[in-house]
């Protein structure tokens, strides 16, 4: 990289350094907008504290400048009153620290709960497109390490932080205000301070960010290997997966090393300047002592802010660990909240109380990446209450067809309208109300089975969820369990087989009453006698609904009024099942080869 490229990547670099800083600070500032009278008390009560406790040596200049002569002379009232003084300024201080650290307490984690449900409201409204390309892993990062890290600068960093920054202010304005000289020598010894800590300030930002990254890769590969363990122990890839654990720890704790690295020389600095500080303090104002211009109770004071002065920058610089951490890990949170859904909201929706099912495509063009369409032009019409079944070879565009319906994703160009209203028209309540679908996962939530399926209607009466269970035969086997419809599924479903998920899923969507039923290779995860059972159900959900079915297995498709087969996003074939075997094109060879596969299965069957 020639020097000129080098330094325009470096301006790049900065320029969205600043950018990201400034998306933070906007989302921190919104966080604590709603709190910012009692963020203000806090930092009165912060203030004062600070000056109740940089005011101790001014007592200690006057009792030994005033107190003790007066004491000498034979009145004590100097001592008594200055020290009474002390110890009412030190009690007033800690009560007031008190005080704020509770207060800071409570806004913290009010921000916290704030920025939790953020997160969490935000990643449930961003669209599918988000989700198959943005990890689990590193969602799961955002809502455990980095909202940690948020926790630990809000719970006691920003009440650190504020009562150095004014602990320091306020000893250098009373040394200035003491002995104007003196202050002059400490406010000197606050250049080089500056300068150190932002030359620490500028290397410690990178290597955080660098600390965050690879913190995330790690979440995310152990969350992917522990999810996909069944994967994992059926490829016998332990030793893969150990060794790529091992390397992003590695990477996590190198990148973490340098930046605990850049410590070791911020902190032995700001001890050499302080010591510096501390001398030339005392041999200024000890040489005007010497020659009367200065008493001995101002340069026992003087050295004593010199001293203290020093003492909150080095605890902040112990506390900085955790704030750049803090930093870096609100501006992942902070990027993840200005994600946008691809699939957005109408300004006007179109009111659609009641769905009849009718589904038109007029000139549908659609890619996952621009220039590669997935669906290069398709025009298709559903009439209401027809049963559709959309078949073709891998890549065809099958499941493609059904997200559009469903509006997981936004044609290209062209319309999907569901009842001639353009369904970026409709808003998703009345959308996802006329239009279910149902994947092969089947996927369950933890809690029992009548909570699964009332999640079709969540107002549904108990015996309406009896009812969907029973209408698609799910009954069978719900009565066998130990405490029936209420019994725990365990996480994910596991507690149940393959096919009564299905059915559990089923029974879901029938609950749910929609217009369009869209079934993407809802059978194929199932054995052939799970099939046989599940189909039954099948044919009760489909009862008098528009459906799109997708299914390679061909057992499906043979009960619907209509068969489309898309090659490349087109279609290629059209006409019921029995039309299309008997004319011997693209359809009949796929379900010969379905045949075939399915004999082959049943013999191997019988064989064992």
């Amino acid at each position: 990289m020639s020097g000129v490229a080098y330094e325009d990547h470096v301006d790049l670099e900065r320029s969205l350094a600043r950018t990201v800083r400034k998306r933070s600070m906007r989302l921190l500032g919104s966080l604590l907008r709603p709190m910012r009278w009692r963020f203000a008390l806090m930092l009165a009560l912060v203030a004062a504290a600070q000056a109740a406790k940089a005011a101790g040596p001014l007592f200690v200049a006057f009792v030994i400048d005033t107190g003790l002569p007066q004491l000498t002379a034979g009145d004590p009232a100097g001592v008594l009153g200055a020290g009474l003084g002390y110890i009412t300024v030190a009690f007033a201080g800690g009560l007031l620290m008190f005080w704020s650290i509770r207060l800071s307490a409570r806004i913290a984690q009010a921000v916290l709960f704030e920025l939790r449900r953020r997160v969490f409201r935000h990643t449930q409204r961003l669209s599918l497109e988000f989700h198959e390309t943005y990890t689990s892993g590193r969602i799961i990062a955002r809502q455990t390490s980095d909202l940690d890290a948020v926790r630990e600068l809000l719970d006691s960093g920003v009440n650190q932080l504020l009562s150095g920054l004014l602990f320091m202010v306020f000893v250098a304005v009373m040394l200035l205000f003491l002995d104007p000289w003196s202050g002059l020598v400490l406010v000197a010894a606050s250049v080089p301070v500056a300068l150190l800590t932002r030359w620490f300030h500028v290397r410690s930002q990178l290597h955080y960010r660098s600390t965050r990254v690879a913190s995330s890769r790690l979440i995310v590969q152990f969350v992917e290997t522990m999810a996909g363990n069944r994967a994992v122990q059926a490829f016998h890839r332990e030793r893969h997966d150990i060794a790529r654990h091992r390397e992003l720890a590695d990477d996590y704790r190198l990148t973490d090393q340098r930046a605990v690295g850049l410590i070791g020389v911020y902190n032995p600095g700001l001890v050499l300047i302080g010591n510096v500080t501390v001398a030339a303090v005392l041999a200024v104002d000890g040489y005007r002592v010497f020659a009367g211009e200065l008493s001995v109770g101002v340069l026992i004071a003087a050295l004593l802010y010199a001293k203290r002065f020093f003492a909150p920058v080095q605890e902040m610089a112990q506390f900085y660990n955790s704030l750049q951490s803090s930093v870096a890990a609100l501006e992942k949170i902070s990027g993840l909240l200005e994600e946008e859904p691809s699939v957005a909201a109408p300004a006007r929706p179109v009111a659609l109380p009641r769905a009849s099912g009718r589904i038109d495509f007029d000139g549908v063009r659609f890619g996952y990446t621009p220039g590669a369409d997935v669906i290069p032009g398709l025009d298709l019409r559903i009439p209401a209450g027809q049963i559709v079944a959309l078949v073709g070879t891998t890549g065809a565009g099958k499941s493609t067809v059904a997200k559009l319906v469903a509006r997981f994703y936004d044609t290209t160009e062209g319309q999907v309208r569901l009842d001639g209203i353009d369904v970026r028209d409709l808003a998703f309540s009345d959308l996802r109300r006329a239009v279910v679908m149902v994947t092969q996962e089947s996927f369950l939530f933890s809690g029992t089975i009548a909570e699964n399926i009332a999640i079709g209607r969540p107002s549904a009466s108990p015996d309406d969820i009896r009812a969907a269970a029973r209408a698609v035969g799910a009954d069978r086997f719900i009565d066998r369990l130990p405490d029936g419809i209420d019994t725990d599924v365990h996480k994910r479903g596991g507690r149940l087989s393959a096919g009564q998920r299905q059915l559990v899923s089923f029974a879901r969507a029938f609950l749910a009453d929609p217009a369009v039923i869209i079934l993407d290779e809802a059978t194929a995860s199932l054995d052939l006698p799970s099939e046989a059972i599940v189909q039954r159900g099948l044919a009760t959900l489909l009862e008098g609904r528009t459906a799109l079915v997708i299914a390679h297995r061909l057992s499906t498709v043979e009960s619907a009024d209509r068969v489309i087969v898309l090659q490349g996003g087109r279609v290629a074939e059209d006409d019921s099942p029995a039309a299309l075997l008997a004319a011997g094109g693209e359809y009949a060879a796929l379900h010969a080869a379905w045949r075939a596969s399915t004999d082959q299965q049943a013999n191997a069957a019988s064989d064992t």
